[in-house]
């Protein structure tokens, strides 16, 4: 499957997005003030946007929790429709661009979009792109019993099944290891 370096960006935004969410009560929201959800954008270079408020913050955290639905989708047909909805509520104004050095693009969100219906116009549509290319399967949750991080699986043979293998994958296989070495010694 080909990604196009905008179609990367916007996939590794939405991936950066959920993980932002709490995973229970005792972890932070990641997007806790105004403050975060500036850093979360400047960091992640979204051009268009301006001045955030607590309603931005407020319509993020909606749009986060709808993605979030969509990794969790359990076919292509229920991802498609929830991505659907998204991209219309979004109102969707697909335009070519060529801003801040970056050959020409397509932005998908209306000029003057809320940062909101920009991160839902463009992140949708590069999920879109994963179902239409019939690669829905890849939009996963980390396997670990302590993560449930988001991730897109880019690996050639779609076998990838943590977030992070220096971390999860580690961790669990060094766990695994010492359970083995422990068993052995009796």
């Amino acid at each position: 499957m080909l990604i196009t370096h905008d179609t990367r960006c916007a996939l590794d935004t939405v991936v950066d997005l959920v993980n932002t969410a709490p995973e229970d009560d005792a972890t932070p929201d990641g997007l806790a003030n105004v403050a975060a959800l500036e850093d979360f954008v400047r960091n992640h270079e979204i051009s268009d946007v301006g001045v955030l408020s607590e309603f931005d913050l407020s319509a993020v955290r909606k749009i986060r929790s709808r993605f979030a639905g969509i990794f969790a989708a359990p076919d292509p047909r229920a991802a498609a429709g929830l991505i659907n909805d998204l991209v219309a509520a979004a109102g969707t104004t697909p335009r070519l661009t060529d801003h801040d050095g970056y050959d020409w693009h397509v932005h998908y969100f209306a000029p003057g979009a809320s940062v909101a219906d920009h991160l839902a116009a463009d992140c949708g549509m590069a999920l879109a792109f994963f179902v239409v290319a019939g690669e829905q399967e890849r939009l996963r949750r980390c396997e670990a019993p302590d993560c449930r991080h988001a991730f897109v699986d880019l690996s050639r043979n779609r076998s990838r099944r943590y977030c992070d293998s220096r971390t999860c994958g580690n961790r669990l296989h060094v766990a695994a290891y010492r359970a083995r070495r422990k068993e052995a010694a009796g």
